[in-house]
């Protein structure tokens, strides 16, 4: 990838880094991939797409570092789980050989699995040696009768973030646009309700959160063609130039892509959140206000009072339980927003909020629901967590998995909120599920039994022989065998 096209990529005009300077987002500096670098971004940002065949073009560690690291999962096919690389070696580097092993690759990818398509992510290292993927791609693609997407993402051009971008734009490049949608069932309508054609971007499906989602949507009779990319199919990603609106889901990763669909398509976004009852309320809103259907908008606001009303009413069983809770949000992104609704929904007190990774934006919707003195925590350090935990008398920390061990060393309860985690919190539904774990996190016994003395910190001396019958000075009965 050229210089050029990196710049183009990190001046995003719908982003407002823009609006504050006109060289747009800062460019990578030496040590900025710490985190994860542009490889890294790309190919989490399209490995949900599931019957895809993902090519890791470059050193077998590459892959094995980072594959399938974010626990986004899938509703039919499993292809995406099957780690396939290049695994170039040092004598591949000497000897020019990175090239046919890329076209070998592919061969071997479409001989064996029959994927509607290849994805190949270049990395560092043939990145430097100059092999030309376009060309090796566009020869597979002849040779088989396959789309083999390029996606030129080779670690040091830059952070994740700029990854995402890369696989988002390879996405408008090469696939968007190339298939049509099948056609609705009954005129495009069903059951007397218009069906309106949507695009999820930046849905990434964690923990199968967006299956909570779904079904509001089809209530609505909004027919989602793709979310990008989480449970998605080739074919899906090929026809969402056809959707009427696009959300932008709770990511800035991806906004090239609903500026440049806006662009080249004239389909307005927005952006939103499911998380929480308010947020996802709102969501729905969005997209009745860009569709402007009548019909819709009165059945949306149906929908979300009868979904408001039930879901409150189950959250009324536990909102005594975590009402007034401190809680220490430690995430980065738009997370640091989006779930501080959600657990203003329960009562609960966001006494800080992490904001290492979140835009100016980000940052202005925190003050909205937190207001101006709130405590943002951009140094995300175990001794710093740590502080403002005792200081700010936190009941709980929700942070990434990677703090995990941090808090729970200093025995204070933990919920895991990013990538990596088990549950999914999305949706009204998924607001179930966030007060069970944090009701299952803040009550467990294990908190009072790890913070309490152990015995033999006890005041009173205990004797080697635990467990058996002591006399009045703490010696053996005289009728009790002591086995050694």
């Amino acid at each position: 990838m050229k210089a050029k096209e990196i710049a183009e990529l990190l001046d995003e005009p719908a982003c407002e880094h823009n609006k504050k300077s006109k060289s747009g987002c800062a460019k990578p500096k030496p040590g900025s991939a710490a985190g994860g670098c542009a490889f890294d971004g790309a190919q989490i940002a399209l490995l949900p797409i599931a019957d895809v065949a993902h090519v890791v073009h470059g050193p077998i560690a590459c892959a094995g570092s980072s594959w399938d690291n974010r626990g986004t999962r899938s509703s039919g096919p499993d292809l995406f789980r099957v780690g396939m690389t290049t695994d170039l070696t040092e004598q591949d580097v000497v000897m020019g050989r990175g090239e046919k092993r890329l076209f070998h690759s592919i061969k071997q990818a479409v001989e064996d699995y029959n994927p509607p398509a290849v994805f190949v992510y270049n990395t560092c290292v043939p990145a430097l040696i100059g092999d030309d993927i376009d060309a090796v791609c566009k020869a597979a693609q002849e040779r088989w009768g396959v789309p083999v997407v390029p996606i030129d993402s080779a670690g040091f051009y830059g952070t994740k973030n700029l990854g995402n971008r890369i696989a988002a734009d390879a996405m408008v490049k090469h696939v968007i646009g190339t298939r049509e949608p099948e056609p609705i069932p009954g005129f495009a309508h069903r059951e007397g309700i218009k069906v309106h054609d949507v695009n999820l971007v930046g849905e990434y499906n964690i923990a199968g959160e967006f299956w909570f989602v779904l079904p509001l949507l089809d209530k609505l009779g909004l027919r989602v063609l793709c979310t990008l990319s989480g449970d998605a199919r080739f074919h899906e990603v090929q026809t969402m130039h056809r959707a009427e609106v696009n959300m932008m889901v709770c990511s800035k990763a991806m906004l090239n892509v609903a500026r440049k669909m806006e662009d080249q398509y004239q389909i307005p976004w927005f952006e939103g959140s499911f998380y929480g009852i308010t947020d996802t309320s709102e969501a729905l809103r969005g997209f009745a206000k860009l569709i402007n259907d009548d019909d819709l908008t009165a059945r949306t606001e149906a929908l979300i009072e009868s979904e408001e009303k039930r879901i409150r009413e189950e959250l009324n069983k536990w909102r005594p339980r975590l009402e007034g809770k401190r809680v220490l949000l430690f995430t980065g992104g738009v997370k640091s927003w989006s779930v501080i609704s959600a657990l203003q929904d329960l009562g609960m007190k966001v006494v800080a909020t992490g904001t290492k990774k979140s835009t100016e934006e980000d940052k202005a919707r925190i003050r909205e629901l937190m207001g101006d003195d709130t405590l943002m925590i951009d140094d995300g350090n175990p001794k710093e967590l740590l502080r403002i935990v005792k200081d700010y008398q936190a009941d709980i920390l929700i942070a990434g998995g990677r703090n995990m061990y941090t808090a729970l060393k200093a025995r204070v309860p933990f919920l895991d909120i990013n990538q990596e985690r088990e549950f999914g919190y999305a949706g009204y539904d998924g607001m179930l599920e966030l007060v069970r774990q944090l009701t299952l996190t803040l009550e467990s016994p294990v908190w009072n039994a790890a913070r309490s003395k152990a015995p033999w910190e006890s005041s009173v001396a205990e004797p080697a022989t635990v467990g058996l019958p002591l006399t009045a000075s703490n010696e053996p009965a005289a009728n009790d065998v002591v086995e050694a």
